[in-house]
C-alpha cells in the first residue's frame, strides 16, 4: 500500500535517503558498508544475493523460464510475465485521468506527460524541451 501513498517511513541518516519496507532499506544498507556480492566473472557488485545470481544468465546465456504459448525463452521471471500480456492482452497500469491502460508501467509513466505538460527531455543543441528522450 505504501507504493501508492508514497509514505517512506524508514530512513537511513547518512545520506538521508528514504525507503517505503524495511527490507529496501537494509538492501540500501548493505551499499553503504560495502556488503555486496559480485560475479566471479566480471566483478559486477550486487547488494542482493538472488541478483547475481540472475546476472549470472548474462553470461551462461542460461533461459530457464519458456513461454507455454509460443515457446519464446525468457532468463528472467519477470520478463515472461511482461511478454504473456503479449497472448493475455492484460494491461493492468491505466491512467486515472482518461482510464487509458498500459500493459507497461513505463508506458504509462511516458503517457502521463500528455496530462502534465512535463517535459524532462532537454535538446543539448537548441534547448528544446521533449516530454520523450529522442537522444535514444
Amino acid at each position: 500500500m505504501r507504493v501508492h501513498t508514497k509514505e517512506k517511513p524508514y530512513s537511513w541518516e547518512i545520506c538521508n535517503k528514504a525507503f517505503s519496507y524495511k527490507n529496501s532499506l537494509e538492501i540500501h544498507m548493505r551499499m553503504h558498508r560495502k556488503e555486496t556480492y559480485s560475479c566471479e566473472i566480471c566483478n559486477k557488485a550486487f547488494s542482493v544475493k538472488s541478483h547475481v545470481v540472475s546476472h549470472m544468465r548474462v553470461h551462461t546465456k542460461e533461459k530457464p523460464y519458456s513461454c507455454e504459448i509460443c515457446n519464446k525463452d525468457f532468463s528472467e521471471k519477470y520478463t515472461l510475465v511482461i511478454h504473456m500480456r503479449a497472448h493475455t492482452k492484460e494491461k493492468p497500469y491505466s491512467c486515472n485521468i482518461c482510464n487509458k491502460a498500459f500493459s507497461l508501467r513505463s508506458n504509462l509513466v511516458r503517457h502521463m506527460r500528455v496530462h502534465t505538460q512535463e517535459k524532462p527531455y532537454s535538446c543539448d543543441i537548441c534547448n528544446k524541451d521533449f516530454s520523450i528522450n529522442l537522444a535514444k
